[in-house]
This record gives C-alpha cells, sequence and structure tokens, in this order.
C-alpha cells in the first residue's frame, strides 16, 4: 500500500549486488509509476528511466530541454513505485562540474538507486541520432570526478556514458571508457556500438560492468540478454519500449474509435479494471480502511 517499503539505501545495495552477479541483468524503461509496477510484478531486476522518455512525456523531443528539477521530481515518483533499484539518466548532469555534483545529490535525494552522466555536448541528442558531437576528454572525466566527490551513499551508481564511438573508431571509445573509470565511474555505458564484438572489446578493456542499450530503431542489433551475457555485458535496458508499445496501442485505439465510432473492437486488447485495480493494490487500501474498497469490481475480480 502507498509507497514501496525498501528504503533507497537497501535498493542502492541491490543495485550494487546485481552488478557483481555472474549474469547479464534487465532493467525495461519505464514512463509512469503505475507502468513501475508492472515491471516489478513480471519478476525483472530493475527499472530504468530514460531521459529521452521524460522529455517525450512531456511533448518535448530528447534535445537536453528537460530540467533537474522536472528529472528528479519523476525520479522520485516512480523509485518510491517499486521495491527494485531504478536506474535514472542524467544526461549531461545538467551544467559543468558543479551542477554535476548537485545533480548527484540531488538524485540521492529523490531515492533513485544510480544514474550515468554522458559525454555530449548541450544541446544533445538521442544517443542513437546522427550528428552527435562530444566534449573532449579532460571535461568528460572532470564530470565524473565531480559526481562522484559529491555523492554521499557510497552505494549510489555512478555510470559514465559515452557516445564517441558515433564519431571515433573503437579504440578511441575504449580509450575514453577506461579514463572514465579511471575518473571513478563504476560502470561504463558505451552507447550505438555496432555489433556484439564491439561490445566484447569494451567488456574485456575495463575493470568495470558495461551496460547494454537494446533500443529499437537504433544503431545496435537488438541482442537478445544471452548474447549479450557472453559478450561480457552485465546489465541491458529496454529505454523507450513500453512507452513506444503503449504509444502504438493508443493510436490504434483512437484510430478505431474514429472509425467505428466505439472502442468496443478494442476492448480485448486493453488492461481490464480488474488487472489495474490489483496492480494499484487495492485490496491493501482496503484492509486498512474497509471504507475505500468495499464493493464489487465490474467484469469479475480475475
Amino acid at each position: 500500500m502507498l509507497y514501496s517499503h525498501v528504503t533507497a539505501e537497501a535498493k542502492r545495495l541491490k543495485f550494487r549486488q546485481l552488478l557483481a552477479e555472474d549474469r547479464c541483468v534487465q532493467f525495461p524503461g519505464t514512463f509512469t509509476p503505475l507502468a513501475t509496477k508492472v515491471i516489478q510484478d513480471k519478476g525483472f531486476d530493475g527499472v530504468y528511466i530514460s531521459g529521452g522518455v521524460l522529455a517525450n512525456e512531456l511533448g518535448l523531443p530528447d534535445v537536453g530541454l528537460t530540467t533537474l528539477t522536472e528529472v528528479a521530481q519523476r525520479g522520485a515518483q516512480i523509485a518510491r513505485s517499486t521495491d527494485l533499484p531504478t536506474l535514472i539518466d542524467a544526461d549531461t548532469g545538467f551544467g559543468e562540474p558543479m551542477n554535476v555534483a548537485r545533480t548527484i545529490q540531488e538524485l540521492e535525494n529523490a531515492g533513485v538507486s544510480g544514474c550515468h552522466i554522458e559525454d555530449q555536448f548541450n544541446p544533445k541528442r538521442c544517443g542513437h541520432l546522427d550528428g552527435k558531437s562530444v566534449v573532449d576528454l579532460e571535461t568528460a572525466v572532470k564530470r565524473i570526478q565531480a559526481g562522484v566527490q559529491a555523492r554521499r551513499d557510497p552505494n549510489f551508481v555512478i555510470m559514465a556514458r559515452t557516445d564517441i564511438r558515433a564519431i571515433e573508431p573503437l579504440e578511441v571509445a575504449i580509450e575514453r571508457a577506461q579514463a572514465l573509470v579511471e575518473a571513478g565511474a563504476d560502470v561504463i555505458f558505451p552507447e550505438a556500438l555496432r555489433d556484439i564484438h564491439e561490445f566484447e572489446a569494451v567488456a574485456s578493456a575495463v575493470s568495470v560492468p558495461v551496460l547494454a542499450n537494446m533500443t529499437e530503431f537504433g544503431k545496435s542489433e537488438l541482442f537478445t540478454v544471452q548474447q549479450l551475457q557472453d559478450a561480457g555485458v552485465s546489465m541491458v535496458i529496454y529505454p523507450v519500449s513500453a512507452q513506444r508499445a503503449a504509444m502504438g496501442a493508443v493510436e490504434r485505439l483512437l484510430d478505431t474509435i474514429k472509425a467505428d465510432g466505439t472502442q468496443q473492437a478494442a476492448v480485448a486488447d486493453m488492461q481490464t479494471r480488474a488487472r489495474l485495480y490489483e496492480t494499484v493494490d487495492y485490496d491493501g487500501y482496503g484492509a486498512f480502511d474497509s471504507n475505500v474498497f468495499n464493493f464489487e469490481v465490474p467484469g469479475g475480480r480475475s
């Protein structure tokens, strides 16, 4: 009932433990606290909160328009809705090193379990689009160093994302990844690698876990979790999959209503009222106060 009873500190410790396991853990992307509850119900390891998704929720493109306040607030709403660890996208850290330091502490306050900070210039682009530009190595390193220095909970995971593979050879991306590890990064997130062998090369070259981004319509093939694990990848995210599926369903529903004058043909594909009530734990609220849930659910409880 209400929010998770697992503390933020316990979730961060769990995140650290997951990253130390000898397997590739899966963090599907969420777009609402309600969807987050379903991710937990389905037995996944954790939850990913994409900056692109947060921007899209506001009807904006993913070009660095969202603010730290907006991201931290939404991150807090999602983190408190689940017992699972949460990883949030902190873009470029919302400014220079002092801003990065504040970003880390605000995200700690929000209750998320970790974040990643990238090496793009502002205004940034989605990681799988062309035309990206990255900051110099010194600037990228200073961002990570500032975040590590500002961190108060040692279990808060700070990841370094590098987008340099889009414009430089793999060898340069590996060199940058190694420098970011030396700067204190707990995990390396190499964006938009070309094939599974590139993931394997990065994972072999760094001494920390590596994250793979399996986003649709991007630069990388959609590898299975087993393929990634075999390549030495420790964590995989599916950032926009749930939002894309949901918005596709919304469009099809609206087309049906427009064409038929009723939603009847689409009802079979909808989440039932009973499943919604189960997801938001109406029973738990009723147990707390019998005046809250003292009725039969239309259409049954299954």
